[in-house]
C-alpha cells in the first residue's frame, strides 16, 4: 500500500527507475519512448551527461542560498542568457520553480505595474476559453478550462474569457485563415469595450495552446492583431509559453513566429528540461522601470526562487541546445514527424485534425470526420489511448474536453529535441496501433 497521494488514487503506475536519451525504464526493465517529454518537459531527453555534470559541480559548490540574503552565480548567468535570447523589449528575468508560479508572478506583476503607474482601477484579467495557465488559484482563474475550474470556482478571482483561436472548430466555411485570425482577435476588443478598457490590466494567452486543446497554433495575424488591440487600450499582453516555449516549436520562443513581443512572458518546462523544477517570468523594460522608479521592489517571492541547483541545470540545458544546434533539429524532425503522422492518419476515419508547430503536435480525435462530431465523453477515449500506448512502450499525452472542457479528445506529442527519424517512425507506428486498439 502506497503512502503517496497519487493523481489517480486507484491507478496502478509502473515504477520509473531510469532514463537514457528518449527512453524511460521501469522496475521490470521495460522501456518506454517518451514521445510527450512527460508533459512537454524533457527537451534533452533523460540522463544527459552535460546536465548531470553541471548539477554535480553546483551541488559541490552551493546547493541553496535564500534570495533575500544572496544572489548566486548560476542565477545571474541564467538571467543573462534568458534576456539575451528573449523577444525585443525584455530586460529582466524573475526566476521561480515552475509554470504555475510563473503565471502567478506575471499576474501580480501586471497588477503592481498599474498600481505603481497610478492606475489602480485596472485589475481585470481577460483570457480565453479552453486555455490552461496552471493549477494555483490565480493561474487557474486565468485559465479557461471549465472542468478544471468547476470545483474551485468560489476561490477564483473574477476573470473574463473570450473564444479561443481554434480554426478547426471556429473558422467558418470559405473564411481564409487570415480573416478568421482577425475575427478571433477582434473578440478581445469587443470584450474590452464591454468591460471598460480602463479597468483591464492584462490579456493572457498561449501562442500555441497545449494541454487543454492539443497544440492549437494561433491563426496567421492573430497575435499581431492582439498586440495592436492591447497597445490601443493600454492593456498588458502576457504570453504563456510554459509548454510551447523554449524551443519546443522550433524557435526559442513561440511568439517569434508570429512577430510579436509580449510585455510579460511565462516560461518553464523546457527551460530546465526536467532536471530541476524551474520557471521564469521575462519582463519588459517598462515594467521593470515602473518598479524601479516606484516602490523599488516586487511584492512577491518564494522560498526556492532562483535556486542555484535549478539555475545551474537550466543553464546547462540551454547551453546544450545552442551548442548542438537542436532548434534546427526541432524544425527538421518536427516536419518529418508531422509528415509521417499525416501519411499514417490522413485517411483515418477518427483523426479529424493534425496540427502544431515543431515538435509540438496534436491529433484531434472525432467520431465522424465529416461533421467533426466528437466521441461520447463517457467513453474516455483519451484515457484508453494512453493505456494502449503505454502497453506498447510509448508515452503520449492524451486529454479530454478538447472542445469545451467536456467534449472532445486529443493526443499531444512533444518528444525530446534529440529525436531522430527512426524513433519518429516508431512513435507513429506505436501510436497507430494504440489508437486502433483503443477504438476497437
Amino acid at each position: 500500500m502506497t503512502r503517496l497521494l497519487h493523481r489517480q488514487i486507484h491507478a496502478e503506475l509502473p515504477m520509473a527507475v531510469g532514463g537514457r536519451g528518449v527512453e524511460l525504464f521501469d522496475s521490470h526493465g521495460r522501456a518506454y519512448i517518451d514521445a510527450s517529454g512527460g508533459a512537454a518537459v524533457s527537451c534533452l531527453g533523460h540522463g544527459h551527461p552535460d546536465v548531470v555534470a553541471a548539477l554535480q559541480r553546483q551541488a559541490e559548490k552551493l546547493a541553496y542560498a535564500h534570495t533575500s540574503f544572496f544572489t548566486s552565480e548560476p542565477a545571474e548567468a541564467l538571467a543573462e542568457r534568458l534576456v539575451a535570447d528573449a523577444p525585443a523589449g525584455i530586460s529582466h528575468a524573475y526566476l521561480v520553480s515552475g509554470g504555475s508560479e510563473a503565471v502567478e508572478a506575471a499576474l501580480k506583476m501586471a497588477r503592481q505595474y498599474f498600481v505603481e503607474k497610478g492606475e489602480p482601477q485596472r485589475g481585470r484579467i481577460v483570457a480565453r476559453r479552453q486555455s490552461y495557465h496552471g493549477n494555483t488559484l490565480g493561474a487557474l482563474a486565468a485559465g479557461g478550462n471549465a472542468w478544471r475550474r468547476a470545483s474551485f470556482q468560489p476561490l477564483l478571482v473574477e476573470t473574463h474569457h473570450i473564444d479561443p483561436c481554434y480554426a478547426y472548430r471556429y473558422r467558418q466555411p470559405g473564411e481564409s485563415e487570415e480573416a478568421y485570425g482577425r475575427r478571433a482577435a477582434d473578440a478581445l476588443e469587443a470584450k474590452l469595450l464591454e468591460l471598460g478598457p480602463e479597468t483591464v490590466m492584462a490579456f493572457v494567452a498561449e501562442p500555441v495552446v497545449g494541454a487543454t486543446a492539443g497544440a492549437v497554433p494561433a491563426a496567421p495575424g492573430y497575435l499581431a492583431r492582439i498586440r495592436e488591440i492591447c497597445d490601443r487600450y493600454g492593456v498588458l499582453l502576457i504570453l504563456d509559453e510554459v509548454m510551447c516555449g523554449m524551443g519546443r516549436t522550433g524557435t526559442m520562443h513561440a511568439c517569434e513566429q508570429d512577430g510579436v513581443a509580449p510585455d510579460l512572458l511565462a516560461i518553464a518546462k523546457g527551460l530546465g528540461g526536467g532536471y530541476q523544477p524551474i520557471g521564469a517570468v521575462l519582463l519588459s523594460r517598462r515594467i521593470f522601470d515602473a518598479f524601479a522608479e516606484g516602490s523599488g521592489f516586487f511584492q512577491h517571492g518564494h522560498t526556492y526562487m532562483g535556486h542555484p541547483m535549478a539555475c545551474a541545470a537550466a543553464l546547462a540545458v540551454q547551453e546544450v541546445i545552442a551548442r548542438d544546434g537542436l532548434l534546427a533539429n526541432v524544425r527538421e524532425m518536427g516536419a518529418y514527424l508531422r509528415e509521417r503522422l499525416e501519411m499514417r492518419f490522413a485517411d483515418h476515419p477518427h483523426v479529424g485534425d493534425i496540427r502544431g508547430r515543431g515538435l509540438f503536435l496534436g491529433l484531434e480525435l472525432v467520431a465522424d470526420r465529416e461533421t467533426k462530431e466528437p466521441f461520447d465523453p463517457a467513453l474516455k477515449l483519451h484515457a484508453r489511448v494512453k493505456t494502449q500506448a503505454m502497453a506498447r512502450g510509448l508515452m503520449v499525452y492524451p486529454a479530454g474536453g478538447t472542445i469545451d472542457g467536456s467534449r472532445g479528445d486529443h493526443v499531444l506529442l512533444a518528444p525530446p529535441f534529440i529525436l531522430d527519424a527512426p524513433t519518429a517512425e516508431t512513435i507513429v507506428e506505436r501510436l497507430g496501433q494504440a489508437l486502433d486498439a483503443a477504438l476497437s
